[in-house]
C-alpha cells in the first residue's frame, strides 16, 4: 500500500507549470478453481500490476498506461500521455479531482487470512461445493459449473491537484449449476456463497440453493397469460437493479440515455422503497475507503421514500452538470475514470420472504429471467423478458412454470412496488438486493 501511493505521488510530482497530473497505479491477484466430475477441471491463478496516467493541460486530456510498475515505465508513460494531451480536443470540463474535505470512512474490506490461504484448501472447495450438489437430491444428475474463485486487489492515486489515496480490498466466492432430471426433462439452478475470508463460505448453502432451484422447476409448464403479482428473488431483483443504476447514472443523463433525467425531486418509485449507493457498507462487495479519482467514498441516496434524490457523477459529469463529484469514479489502471454504482443496494423491508408470499397471496414468484439487458430499454423503461419460477397461490408457492414473458416499463415498476423483503442478499457484483414484490405484470404464456 505505501509502496504504491509512493509510486503515484512520485509520478504526480512531476508535473510540469500549467498542467494537472494523475497517476493511477494497481495490482491484484486472482484464484479460479472449476471442479468436475471429482477432479479440478482447471486452475488458473492470474496477477496483474499497472499504471495509467492523465495529463490535463489548456482544456486538453492525455491518457496513457503500462501493465508494469518497473521504474523506467513510469516516466515513459508520463511521456507519452503528455503526447497525446496534445491530441486532445479541448474541453471546458476537463480537470482532475480536487480534495472535497469527505472524511474518509474505516473501511478496509482486506483480510490477511484470505490472502494466506494455500491452494490445496481452495481446491478442496470446489470439490467439496460439487460433492455437496450431487448429494443433494436423487434428481440431480450432473454439475455443469461448481467454482470456487476470489480476487485481491490494491490500488493507490495521487494528483498534482492535492489527492493521495490508497486502498485495498479482497473477496472469495462459490458458485454451482446444478442440473436436475425427472422423466427426460432437464432444469438447472444456480447457487452461490460469498465472503472475505474461506470460513465465511457456505458450501451447503450454496449446493441446497442450487438444488432447490433445479428440482422445484421439474414438471414446469406454460402459465395462461394474465396480469398479475410477480414476487422477484433476489438475484432476480438485483439483475434489474443493474438496469435501474444505470439510469442513475449523472452520465447516462448527460447524454440523454436515463428516463429519470430532470426529475429529482419527484416521486418516480413506491414509497416502500429506498435505494442507497454506499460503497462505506463494508457487506459489499464494492466497499472501498476511495474511489477511483481517490475522493473519499460516501453514501449516495438515489431514491429515499420513492423520491428521486439524485444521480451518480464522477469528477468530469458532475462539473458539467453543474454539480459536485458523488465519489462514483469507477476504472482500471488501464483506462480513464467513468461513473458507475459501486454498491447499489435496497434498504430492506420487515418481511420475511415467506411473510411476503403471504401477503402477496395469488401472483408468481420469478427466480430467473432471461435476455434481460436485450430485453429492456433504458431510455423509454419498457421491459420484455423470459421468465421461469413459481406461481403463488394462497400465499405459497405452488406449480412450476417456465417459458413465460413478463412485461412492464421500469417506471411503472418501481411505482408498483407493494412490498419489500427483509432478505438482504449481497452477491458477487457488489450489489445488495431483498425480494420485491411488484403488482400489475403482464405475463404472457399459453
Amino acid at each position: 500500500m505505501t509502496e504504491l501511493r509512493a509510486l503515484a505521488e512520485k509520478v504526480a510530482g512531476w508535473a510540469r507549470d500549467g498542467e494537472q497530473v494523475e497517476a493511477y497505479v494497481a495490482r491484484s491477484t486472482g484464484t479460479t478453481v472449476r471442479a468436475y466430475r471429482g477432479e479440478v477441471e482447471s486452475l488458473s491463478q492470474a496477477a496483474s500490476a499497472g499504471l495509467g496516467v492523465r495529463v490535463v493541460s489548456g482544456g486538453r486530456q492525455g491518457f496513457a498506461s503500462a501493465g508494469t510498475l518497473e521504474p523506467e515505465a513510469l516516466s515513459e508513460t508520463l511521456a507519452e500521455a503528455r503526447d497525446n494531451a496534445t491530441f486532445g480536443t479541448p474541453d471546458d470540463h476537463a480537470g482532475l479531482a480536487v480534495p472535497d474535505e469527505v472524511e474518509p470512512a474505516s473501511v478496509d474490506p482486506w483480510d490477511d487470512a484470505l490472502a494466506g490461504t494455500g491452494t490445496n484448501d481452495k481446491v478442496a472447495l470446489a470439490l467439496s461445493l460439487e460433492r455437496a450438489t450431487l448429494d443433494g437430491d436423487p434428481r440431480i444428475s450432473g454439475v455443469r459449473t461448481a467454482i470456487y474463485g476470489d480476487g485481491m486487489g490494491e490500488a493507490a492515486v495521487a494528483t498534482s491537484t492535492g489527492i493521495a489515496a490508497s486502498w485495498r480490498s479482497g473477496n472469495c466466492y462459490l458458485s454451482v449449476s446444478a442440473l436436475a432430471e425427472a422423466d427426460g426433462e432437464t432444469q438447472t439452478g444456480h447457487g452461490i456463497s460469498v465472503g472475505r475470508r474461506l470460513d465465511a463460505l457456505d458450501v451447503d448453502e450454496a449446493a441446497s440453493d442450487a438444488v432447490d432451484r433445479a428440482t422445484r422447476l421439474l414438471g414446469s409448464r406454460q402459465a395462461p397469460s394474465r396480469r398479475l403479482t410477480v414476487v422477484f428473488d433476489p438475484h432476480v431483483t438485483a439483475s434489474f437493479l443493474s438496469i435501474v443504476g444505470g439510469t442513475l447514472n449523472g452520465e447516462a443523463v448527460l447524454k440523454g440515455r436515463s428516463l429519470f433525467a430532470g426529475r429529482v425531486g419527484e416521486e418516480v418509485a413506491s414509497p416502500l422503497l429506498t435505494l442507497v449507493d454506499d460503497p462505506t457498507d463494508v457487506a459489499s462487495f464494492g466497499a472501498a475507503a476511495y474511489d477511483a479519482e481517490g475522493l473519499a467514498s460516501r453514501r449516495n441516496a438515489l431514491l429515499d421514500g420513492g423520491v428521486l434524490q439524485g444521480f451518480l457523477y464522477d469528477t468530469w459529469s458532475g462539473r458539467r452538470a453543474g454539480t459536485a463529484s458523488t465519489g462514483s469514479a469507477v476504472r482500471s489502471y488501464a483506462s480513464t475514470p467513468g461513473t458507475g454504482a459501486r454498491a447499489l443496494a435496497i434498504v430492506p423491508g420487515t418481511l420475511s420472504a415467506a411473510e411476503l408470499l403471504a401477503e402477496v397471496g395469488d401472483g408468481l414468484l420469478v427466480q430467473g429471467v432471461s435476455g434481460l439487458h436485450s430485453g429492456v430499454n433504458p431510455v423509454s423503461g419498457d421491459f420484455s423478458v423470459g421468465a421461469e419460477g413459481m406461481m403463488i397461490r394462497d400465499g405459497a408457492t405452488a406449480e412450476p412454470v417456465r417459458e413465460i414473458t413478463i412485461a412492464s416499463t421500469l417506471q411503472r415498476m418501481l411505482r408498483d412496488v407493494v412490498a419489500v423483503g427483509a432478505d438482504l442478499e449481497w452477491l458477487p457484483g457488489g450489489t445488495g438486493a431483498t425480494s420485491l414484490a411488484i403488482r400489475d405484470v403482464s405475463l404472457s404464456g399459453s
